[in-house]
């Protein structure tokens, strides 16, 4: 590999979700479909945020930031394991696979800490309702999303300058439908405990951190939502905290299985459904979660039909 002095190899071989000929097709027209439907959802969804005055909030800004992570995270994997599915072989430059990980390590960050900034929206908006517009400003919604995208730049450089240190001088078969830190380290013919540490360590104050500001966040919601006199805004308050306690759920119980568990218990194959989930079924699914049980984004996209026929 040119970039590091002890490596050979220049490209990589993604062995992918299955070996098996016949499910290459199959597998195709079912994330064809699912990449399909996760550009809509998450394009529409920013569409209608930007475009609907109703929905210039702060919780719909993050949820427009949300959406633009989850577009980028589901184009940075599915574009390649699309064509990898028909390619009779299925290689990946090395520079394309390291900045295929770095992308992802970075979005990955990025929507661990838009939940949580969403969770003390929530939090906010709740528990200090009369406070709600002095402390969630335009600028501090700013600063926390630009904040995310911070924590994801640094992760990304740091995980990718000492994955650039580790020579590969054996086998350059990745088995992944992805460029992803732990195969890749099982690849290796260097130390890589550095690379663990480092990994586990990082995916440690992200994740954690995250899951805990949702937690803590929840914990008073919780206990002020029973509190509140109106039936309608108890109803209103379940609501929005339901949907996004689905995501938060999906996504964090999936990345606390992959990332925060010993590394003599990785199993790729299991890794591969886990990522699968991840990468490019949670994008996919948020949208729809959002809009399906969320009244205002149904108002919206009523009022943005409406008013299409209406022009037509």
């Amino acid at each position: 590999m040119e970039m590091g002095n002890h490596s050979e190899a220049t490209e990589f071989i993604l062995s992918g979700l299955t070996d098996s000929p016949e499910l290459q097709v199959p597998l195709f027209g079912v994330f064809l479909l699912i990449y399909g439907i996760t550009l809509m959802g998450n394009g529409g969804m920013i569409l209608l945020i930007t475009i609907d005055p109703r929905l210039h909030t702060p919780m719909y800004f993050f949820l427009r930031n949300l959406s633009f992570c989850d577009l980028c995270f589901s184009s940075i994997m599915s574009p390649k394991m699309l064509l990898n599915f028909l390619a009779e072989r299925k290689s990946i430059s090395y520079t394309a696979c390291v900045v295929q990980m770095s992308l992802s390590i970075a979005f990955a960050d990025v929507e661990c800490i838009l939940l949580a900034v969403m969770a003390y929206d929530r939090y906010v908006a709740i528990c200090n309702p009369l406070l709600y517009t002095v402390t969630m400003s335009r600028k501090l919604c700013k600063q926390l999303v630009a904040g995310a995208y911070a924590v994801g730049v640094v992760d990304s450089l740091i995980n990718t300058c000492f994955i650039l240190r580790v020579s590969f001088c054996s086998s350059n078969i990745i088995n992944h439908f992805f460029c992803d830190i732990p195969p890749l380290l099982a690849l290796s013919c260097s130390d890589t405990s550095i690379n663990e540490i480092v990994m586990f360590s990082f995916a440690c104050c992200v994740i954690l951190s995250s899951f805990v500001t949702v937690l803590l966040s929840y914990v008073y919601i919780t206990s002020t939502i029973p509190k509140i006199r109106s039936a309608e805004s108890r109803r209103k308050a379940f609501s929005t905290c339901t949907f996004h306690l689905t995501a938060v759920v999906l996504l964090f119980g999936t990345l606390l299985f992959m990332y925060l568990r010993p590394t003599s218990s990785y199993s790729m194959d299991t890794d591969k459904v886990a990522s699968v989930f991840y990468t490019l079924v949670i994008p996919m699914l948020n949208p729809l979660i959002y809009s399906l049980r969320n009244k205002e984004v149904k108002d919206a996209l009523r009022r943005v039909m409406n008013k299409l026929l209406t022009n037509s």
